[in-house]
């Protein structure tokens, strides 16, 4: 009896199987896609910071997270990672206006960032007496609009500040926090902004290491234009203390929910 045609096998090499190497290739690459956006919204449009310190209460709180946008007034070499960029200066600069919330890098120490308040512009006269602002000889005007509960991280009371509004003499509002008149930054000498520099001061006025305070006592001072990293714009996440952010499973009972992408103002 004939047979027909012989029919082969099936064989696995018949069928496209794609090898770890090109996959794990394929990976690093979408990995490194990603991080190279990331890096770039990081450096060029914005970048994540928390609040370590209460020196911006209650404008911002300890446990605070917020964005700051880069653009703004700017790039230096400190907009970058590590501050490697090879140029001096600022390039597509533009100055921050009195009462911005800003991030800079400490003049004494550039791998630090600090967070206040710009107060005084390039030639401003800048003095603290009896705990009231003067700009150029004009007294900021305050009003006490109640008091600041600091609360710690059970929610127990641990401190009661008076809380003013304070407009200062351009007409720009904010809130700060008085203990007392007579601490050693509430009585300055008088401080002449330089060109090219800022006048930094937290709202939390007594307790605030910022331009009122030298370098050479472990201040701020004034404040280069290159040394800006760029102004807070809104608070995406906020905890009390009982939970980091990667700590989901924590997160009903510690996210302070009325602060939730709010704008820095």
């Amino acid at each position: 009896m004939s047979q027909g045609p012989e029919i082969p096998a099936a064989s696995e090499a018949t069928v496209h199987h794609p090898h770890w190497q090109e996959t794990a290739r394929e990976l690093i690459k979408t990995i490194a896609i990603a991080l190279g956006i990331a890096l770039v919204i990081r450096t060029f449009l914005f970048q994540p910071f928390n609040i370590p310190s209460g020196s911006m209460e209650d404008t911002l709180l300890v446990g605070d997270y917020l964005f700051v946008s880069k653009y703004t007034y700017g790039y230096s070499r400190h907009s970058f990672p590590y501050s490697l960029a090879p140029f001096e200066g600022r390039v597509f600069g533009s100055a921050p206006k009195r009462g911005d919330v800003v991030v800079f890098r400490l003049p004494s120490n550039t791998q630090v960032d600090y967070i206040k308040r710009v107060i005084g512009l390039p030639g401003d006269r800048i003095q603290m007496r009896e705990g009231i602002l003067y700009i150029n000889d004009e007294a900021a005007k305050v009003e006490q609009v109640g008091e600041y509960v600091k609360r710690g991280a059970q929610g127990q009371v641990v401190q009661r500040v008076a809380k003013y509004r304070e407009t200062l003499p351009d007409g720009f509002t904010h809130y700060i926090l008085e203990i007392s008149s007579h601490s050693p930054t509430d009585n300055t000498r008088e401080f002449v902004v330089p060109t090219g520099h800022y006048f930094m001061m937290g709202d939390n006025r007594d307790d605030s290491t910022d331009s009122r305070v030298s370098p050479e006592r472990d201040g701020v001072g004034f404040v280069p234009a290159e040394n800006l990293v760029g102004r807070a714009e809104i608070i995406f996440f906020s905890t009390n203390g009982n939970a980091r952010l990667w700590e989901i499973w924590k997160w009903p009972w510690a996210i302070r929910y009325d602060r939730l992408f709010t704008g820095v103002e």
